[in-house]
């Protein structure tokens, strides 16, 4: 029997059946109409931003990272709850002007931006996190052409990473942002181009469970941008700190300690240098602002049993869930929080498989997890799918279609 990861705080039980929002699973269900379905938790996101305004120093501003789910209801809710949003393609940018968000709030990474996201981004007063020189020009080109003032930043390549990343995006040779020491040069020449300057984007990785790591690489982030702002001998008005705060998706993984981080960026903004006296500063975050608020629920289908094996068979699979699956950046697969919804506490009945309903070996949700036995009819939960889930999955795969999304 393989180990499941560890289901998060504020999951409970109404009547046997696993609760969100308040109510029962079985509700939500019937009210969607069918499953496939994605849950939300507004209260559990709530309480994570409050968490986060409390542990962090008051200096520090807060970004959602929409990437991580751009669900419409989920934005609108957000947009009270953080102080901008960052986004990585022209489409999110849509999503957000959709959303009824500010966009002046807005900021823009990600290498390959295209003319067309140049363009609508500096229309919209969108500020542009610059991925290297090339994309400056075209920048100053396109708001030459248009008779607007681009709100120009540049994304460092810093060089150094999170250590115990999950996901490196900084230091070394990376297609992320503009190498350090080139970093100076290039900010002389956004502020000769006329444009309106705004500040680094630094960020050095994902999916992180060590605070002293996280403290270590805010400490570095804060001195590079000192460096860097005084070699160009230019003001630094903002800085973007980047994300990387994780949460426990595996066995043996160990929740963050978020107030460790808070102190000690705490300590660190009450002693910055000259160059960083009137910066202001904001972290990025995407699944510890979510992830956590999010179950997966899908269908008991068929009960089947090969070679001495139970397979669950559900109406689910990777193509909402690629993430749990195993098959969205991770080396050695390992299981997810996974559950079964419809007999939520109940206790370890049996070895079972949750799989999907693709044909292919790779659609597995759990493998060989210990549950309560489930019938055909019974709801599955897999939990933490409020980040990476159903946008980050390949939802037409065999023509099969998105599942439902609800904030509740």
């Amino acid at each position: 029997m393989k180990p499941l990861g560890p289901i998060p705080a504020g999951y409970d039980a109404i009547g046997g059946v696993l609760s969100v929002g308040g109510r029962p699973v079985t509700d939500w269900a019937e009210q969607a109409g069918d499953t496939p379905l994605f849950l939300y938790s507004a209260d559990l996101i709530r309480q994570r931003a409050a968490q986060l305004r409390a542990a962090m120093p008051a200096r520090l501003a807060l970004h959602y990272a929409v990437k991580a789910n751009p669900f419409t209801p989920l934005l609108s809710l957000m947009n009270g709850l953080v102080d901008g949003f960052d986004i990585a393609s022209g489409g999110e940018l849509e999503i957000l002007r959709g959303a009824g968000i500010d966009l002046a709030k807005v900021s823009f990474a990600g290498p390959g931006k295209r003319d067309r996201e140049l363009e609508a981004a500096i229309a919209a007063g969108v500020t542009l996190n610059l991925e290297s020189e090339a994309e400056a020009r075209r920048a100053f080109a396109i708001g030459e052409r248009l008779g607007r003032t681009p709100r120009l930043a540049i994304r460092v390549n810093p060089d150094f990473d999170l250590k115990g990343s999950g996901m490196k995006m900084g230091g070394g040779a990376k297609p992320f942002g503009i190498d350090a020491a080139r970093v100076p040069a290039l900010v002389r020449e956004v502020a000769a181009s006329g444009a309106e300057w705004r500040g680094f984007h630094i960020f050095a990785g994902s999916q992180a469970l060590d605070g002293a790591a996280i403290a270590e690489t805010q400490g570095q982030a804060l001195d590079l941008a000192a460096r860097l702002a005084e070699e160009s001998g230019v003001a630094l008005p903002h800085c973007n700190l980047g994300g990387g705060l994780g949460i426990p998706y595996f066995p043996g993984d160990v929740p963050l300690d978020l107030a460790l981080v808070g102190e000690r960026l705490g300590a660190r903004f009450e002693s910055l240098p000259d160059s960083l006296a009137q910066t202001d500063f904001c972290i990025e975050l995407g699944r510890y602002l979510v992830g956590e608020a999010g179950v997966y629920i899908a269908r008991v289908i068929d009960r089947k049993e090969s070679h001495g094996e139970i397979f669950l068979v559900t109406d689910g699979g990777l193509h909402h869930q690629l993430a749990a699956s195993g098959n969205f950046g991770t080396v050695v697969r390992r299981n997810y929080p996974s559950a079964i919804a419809t007999r939520f506490g109940a206790p370890v009945e049996e070895e079972a498989s949750i799989v999907g309903c693709l044909c292919t070996p790779l659609d597995k949700l759990a493998d060989k997890g210990g549950f309560p036995r489930a019938d055909v009819g019974d709801l599955i939960a897999v939990f933490l799918a409020g980040a990476y889930g159903a946008s980050a999955s390949p939802a037409t795969f065999l023509g099969q279609g998105p599942a439902r999304e609800m904030l509740v």
